[in-house]
């Protein structure tokens, strides 16, 4: 009886020391997994029936996934600064690659982003692979190897690579090139070059000293699979995982991948016969009514709108993305295996898209579907339902306040809004329109881009520009190849709808206070032919 009375006090005063002061409830962790150039289209939850992503699948069923997410800006450097900090471009002011790293000609990028914030909350923050924008923002991170071998940074120009070198270089030995190989100017690696790569059928002593960028390069990568720079990063991000299990972190992977080049190695590359691909439909696009006629060097590269030698692309882009794939479940698994997962919010996006041979174009830079639609995912079990479809439109900025929002880190403005109640059902506001941004050589295309309910409108900001105005309803023409607008004779019977699209494009430019306002709101858009 006294053992069973001191256990009953034992229990009340343990329950009155816990009344008056409960365990804290643990901070939930963040898992932030970014790829570069991967088009909203390039998932199976979007509804591709040949290109395989059972994990990214399963990741977008685990919580929330975005029907209509788009790029800040569809370039690199650009829409990686509106991620971090939740800016529109012009309020970043990065609105060229150029403008990253160690830029200095006038300031950029001035507010924190979502990671110094975090660490000042009490996280610790480390950031594996490609960076590309300002380097004094990678001071927050705690990477156990900050530098390479040469000592270049990880967030240097080039950053990921040297640091892939390195561990590549300890791992895998190089050796002669067999016949019809060439070397792979990223790995340092043999590949076998496809039908649509610049330098297929060349003897590789003629070749390897003409120059060429990462775009010209498809075919397969002759090393094991577990030596790619997919495995790398995929691998130090789990690793970080496992390091800082037992404290509040917010960990970054950032793929290298389906960038360019489309280099793939095995069983990543044969799981897509190319034979087997189906060209864009838009392939064949004259683009006689279109600003972007000359984009992306399409005068000069035949090849992408040749229907097959559009299907190596293709199958070496897939390739990359199933790699992607199949490393984003280890991650998932990582965190399941750790009992991280209730208390761990993953986001999955891409900074932009990739035209992959629609219209006969290649890479991003503009503003049709394959190259300013992307995927966004999100998972967080305790709060949000799984198999949740979010239909409203959103864009990069949302990313930072939605961040913060779920780790109730309150106080930080941005130019974006927090998707939450979207996501939970409560908002039927936000999510109306989109807006997307393009200013790198002033009003010589379309600077702005907006879409709402299945119609797009791009417009250059000023009176004075020559650019077409363009008017898509992707309702009924989903490949964006009838422009209502530009050289069309009917185009007055759009004037209706260009005016709601202009009046909610002036509404977020007021908003953000951009000071391209006039500009789009004196331009004459609708034209008498």
């Amino acid at each position: 009886m006294k053992h069973i009375l001191f256990s009953i006090i034992v229990f009340s005063l343990c329950g009155h020391i816990w009344a008056s002061n409960p365990p804290k409830k643990r901070k939930t962790n963040l898992v932030f997994i970014i790829t570069d150039q991967q088009q909203y289209k390039a998932l199976g939850l979007a509804g591709n029936k040949v290109l395989k992503t059972p994990n990214l699948d399963r990741l977008g069923e685990s919580g929330a996934y975005f029907v209509n997410a788009y790029s800040a800006c569809a370039v690199c450097g650009p829409a990686r600064s509106s991620i971090l900090t939740g800016l529109t471009v012009e309020n970043t002011g990065v609105n060229t690659n150029d403008k990253t790293y160690y830029y200095r000609k006038e300031k950029v990028m001035q507010t924190p982003t979502f990671d110094e914030i975090l660490k000042e909350n009490g996280y610790t923050c480390e950031y594996y692979g490609k960076w590309h924008v300002m380097s004094n923002k990678a001071k927050v991170y705690s990477n156990p190897k900050l530098n390479a071998k040469s000592g270049k940074s990880a967030f240097d120009h080039g950053g990921q690579n040297f640091m892939y070198q390195d561990w590549l270089n300890g791992h895998l030995s190089k050796r002669p090139l067999k016949d019809g190989e060439h070397l792979d100017r990223f790995t340092k690696r043999p590949y076998s070059p496809d039908p649509i790569d610049k330098f297929y059928g060349k003897d590789y002593q003629e070749i390897k000293k003409q120059k060429a960028s990462q775009p010209n390069f498809h075919g397969r990568l002759n090393i094991p699979q577990e030596y790619s720079i997919t495995a790398f990063q995929a691998q130090e991000t789990m690793d970080a995982i496992e390091r800082l299990k037992d404290q509040p972190f917010s960990i970054t992977c950032s793929f290298h991948s389906p960038h360019a080049p489309m280099i793939v190695p095995e069983p990543f590359y044969s799981m897509y016969d190319p034979k087997k691909m189906t060209p864009p439909a838009s392939i064949g696009d004259d683009m006689k009514n279109s600003p972007y006629k000359f984009s992306n060097g399409k005068k000069n590269l035949p090849e992408y709108s040749d229907p097959e030698k559009i299907k190596y692309m293709i199958s070496n882009y897939y390739g990359l993305i199933s790699e992607i794939d199949h490393w984003v479940g280890q991650i998932i698994d990582k965190i399941d295996e750790l009992g991280l997962s209730d208390n761990t919010l993953i986001v999955f996006t891409s900074d932009h898209g990739e035209m992959l041979g629609a219209h006969g174009l290649r890479e991003k830079n503009i503003f049709y579907e394959e190259s300013a639609h992307i995927p966004l995912l999100l998972k967080l079990p305790e709060q949000i339902d799984k198999n949740t479809t979010v239909e409203g439109y959103v864009s990069h900025i949302d990313i930072f306040p939605t961040i913060l929002d779920y780790l109730n880190i309150k106080g930080h403005d941005a130019d974006g809004q927090s998707l939450r109640d979207l996501v939970d059902g409560k908002d039927t506001d936000y999510g109306q329109f989109v807006v997307t941004e393009w200013n790198y050589r002033g009003d010589t295309s379309p600077n702005y881009m907006i879409v709402k309910d299945g119609w797009k409108m791009m417009v250059p900001y000023s009176v004075e520009s020559k650019v077409l105005d363009v008017l898509y309803n992707l309702n009924e023409d989903p490949n964006e190849v009838n422009n209502l607008l530009g050289k069309n004779p009917e185009q007055a019977k759009y004037s209706d709808k260009v005016e709601e699209l202009r009046a909610d494009l002036l509404s977020w430019l007021k908003k953000n206070n951009s000071k391209h306002y006039n500009g789009v709101r004196d331009r004459v858009i609708v034209k008498n032919i």
